[in-house]
């Protein structure tokens, strides 16, 4: 999903609650059997010469995609609904096209900008699609639970995976499902979002370094400070999802102060928003926030700045600001003119506590099946590979999960970096907000979060404020 409509998605999905899909003995779904069907087109050469004979075993050698490249299931069509819409569902259709002439399957995607209200209709009505493309994987853990959502774990190729993503991301596609954990889907297209954005020029011959640690990013910030200048440009304004942008923050601070299963468990309510660790992030954050002399316009300024326009100074000539944190998608905020690796440059969010490594904050598209057959598992195979995403890795915007997507595939220096800092990370782990109920994410957690910095609630009060939500 673009990133800039991120926030538009969750309010879509506040409240929603996924009812059951199809049942596994209708509508094709075989979620209670996960064997394949007999294979389509029986009567191929490849069918017919292992050993003089058509038997369905002679048909079964090689994985599913393999067998598609050879052409078992040409004819064969596979329905697939997702959030993609206008320049994303071109970028989509184009980054598949290859491999539906390759194979013959035609990848029927549908798109639509309510596709979390509709995927929940679809469902009620006994037409899931063959494939559901998920970006907020707090939504398909909602319907794992039910049982409903296959299992790929004796689907996909569990080893291959292993050695072509991070295991952060097999982690995170495990969800509990109705009897237990299972793999609830594969995933396709990441954006990163532990990333601060400076003026690169301005930068170095201001004489300034990037910051290894916390304490030399705070350093730099008092120094930009001392030298005249507000260094980080915030804001969260962004009407009905206001608030949004300091979740990440939250987030990424999280990651660097307590353990991955401590982060596991705030996001899924075992942690309360009240607890040390929580409150200790925002303390964190507000070494930075709450300074009006480290914040453009004074932290006051921070709830009335729409987020696409708080980076806007640092394109000032001299800059008026010298750092945004903000995920890679933002760059589309950013003025036309501006040249990645030469106007502007991007640096890692630095740890705080070096126990917890280098972790990284993600968001991205999680693929789920949900009728088995050949022809989708063929499909499912194919996005679990680079080549699903190579073309749009090419036209930029996006970073690709997986590890056997080639860093030359990126068009400029600072997405081949950014795409060997998801390679390489310590941990990654999802969107924290995005994985929480509506409720919580995409409502108490944003309001209490803008009552603390515009100074209508104490961090207590905002912090019992959020934890409210989880009542419901």
């Amino acid at each position: 999903m673009n990133k800039r409509s991120k926030w538009t998605s969750l309010l879509l999905v506040s409240g929603l609650s996924f009812t059951l899909l199809l049942s596994a003995c209708g509508g094709g779904n075989n979620a209670a059997n996960n064997e394949p069907a007999a294979p389509a087109n029986t009567g191929t050469t490849e069918q017919n010469t292992n050993e003089g004979t058509a038997t369905n075993d002679a048909a079964a050698t090689g994985s599913p995609l393999e067998l598609a490249l050879k052409g078992e299931y040409k004819g064969t069509k596979v329905t697939m609904f997702g959030p993609f819409v206008d320049a994303d569902q071109v970028k989509f259709e184009t980054s598949i096209k290859d491999f539906e002439e390759k194979t013959g399957i035609d990848i029927q995607y549908e798109g639509s900008k309510e596709f979390e209200a509709t995927i929940n209709v679809r469902v009620d009505g006994g037409n899931a699609p063959d494939i559901a493309d998920f970006p907020q994987p707090g939504l398909l853990a909602a319907v794992a639970k039910t049982g409903k959502v296959i299992d790929l774990t004796g689907i996909l190729d569990q080893e291959k995976l292993k050695a072509n993503y991070n295991q952060s991301w097999l982690d995170m596609a495990t969800m509990d499902g109705k009897d237990g954990k299972i793999m609830a889907g594969v995933w396709n297209r990441s954006n990163v979002k532990s990333l601060v954005w400076y003026p690169k020029k301005q930068f170095e011959e201001a004489g300034y370094t990037i910051p290894q640690t916390w304490d030399e990013l705070m350093a730099l910030t008092e120094q930009i400070a001392k030298d005249g200048d507000t260094a980080w440009g915030i804001g969260i304004e962004s009407g009905a999802a206001t608030g949004w942008p300091a979740t990440d923050w939250v987030e990424d601070i999280m990651l660097r102060t307590t353990s991955p299963e401590n982060y596991d468990k705030w996001v899924s309510g075992e942690l309360p928003f009240t607890s040390p660790e929580v409150k200790h992030a925002v303390e964190k954050m507000s070494e930075i926030w709450m300074n009006p002399d480290y914040v453009y316009g004074g932290t006051k300024s921070i709830v009335t700045t729409a987020f696409g326009d708080s980076p806007a100074p640092m394109f000032d000539n001299p800059p008026k600001v010298w750092l945004h944190r903000q995920a890679n998608f933002i760059t589309s905020f950013f003025p036309e003119t501006a040249k990645i690796d030469e106007d502007y440059d991007w640096f890692y969010l630095p740890p705080i506590d070096e126990q917890y490594g280098k972790p990284v904050l993600v968001a991205g598209d999680i693929y789920s099946m949900f009728n088995d057959r050949p022809e989708v598992r063929a499909v499912m195979e194919f996005f679990t590979t680079g080549e699903s995403i190579k073309s749009w890795v090419q036209s930029g915007g996006v970073i690709a999960p997986m590890n056997d997507a080639s860093l030359d595939w990126y068009t400029s220096e600072a997405d081949r970096r950014m795409a060997k800092l998801v390679q390489e990370a310590s941990t990654l782990r999802f969107d924290g907000s995005d994985l929480m109920p509506g409720k919580v994410g995409a409502g108490t957690f944003w309001k209490g979060m803008t009552d603390y910095v515009s100074g209508t609630a104490t961090l207590d009060e905002a912090l019992a404020q959020i934890q409210e939500g989880w009542k419901n």
